[in-house]
């Protein structure tokens, strides 16, 4: 089974998003699923700008690009900001996408990103759940060579989604969220397989 992925586009302590990471992490483990949880807080990324990029890139942006690459399949729990996804977000996927010239590894942009199968999620305490984030998000993973996975999910009414522990209150909530990583897993998995042949 490929190595999966999931973070959220948020570092804030009680985001609706990390939460739905953490639940997503836990339900893809249940599954069997070899699951890594990112926090984008645990990496030092400044806002990008090629005057900084050209001084050196950040080491913590050669280390996000590691784990990047080393997951055939993620997840991203998108929030939506202004009927979009987050600056941090963009800013993560803009450093991580950005060419390291004369690296042996990382002189390529698009390597973290190429043929990467990526579910997407999203939480909301409004009715559409942060759906819009995912449909600016999906052209962004696209035009980077990642393969967006049909089935996503966007969980409204989030305040009240969550039990003490973090995990899902509803079942039909974890089922939809085990359909994305099933998903993307079966998809990422046949991608690996045809890479091989």
């Amino acid at each position: 089974m490929p190595k999966l992925l999931v973070f959220a586009g948020s570092t804030r302590a009680q985001s609706f998003n990390r939460r739905l990471a953490h639940a997503t992490a836990e339900i893809a483990r249940a599954a069997g699923a070899q699951v890594t949880l990112l926090e984008l807080s645990d990496y030092d990324i400044p806002m990008y700008n090629a005057d900084l990029e050209a001084a050196g890139t950040p080491p913590d942006v050669l280390r996000l690009k590691e784990v990047l690459d080393a997951h055939p399949a993620w997840i991203i729990c998108s929030p939506e900001y202004n009927g979009s996804y987050t600056a941090l977000l963009k800013n993560t996927i803009d450093w991580a996408s950005s060419p390291v010239a004369g690296h042996p590894v990382w002189s390529d942009g698009a390597r973290p990103f190429a043929g990467k199968v990526v579910g997407m999620l999203s939480a909301s305490n409004g009715g559409l759940g942060g759906l819009r984030s995912q449909s600016h998000l999906a052209p962004l993973l696209v035009n980077l060579e990642c393969w967006p996975a049909p089935r996503a999910f966007a969980l409204g009414q989030a305040g009240s989604a969550f039990d003490a522990q973090g995990g899902l209150v509803q079942e039909a909530h974890r089922d939809r969220v085990k359909a994305v990583v099933d998903q993307v897993l079966w998809a990422a998995d046949r991608l690996q397989t045809v890479a091989i042949a």
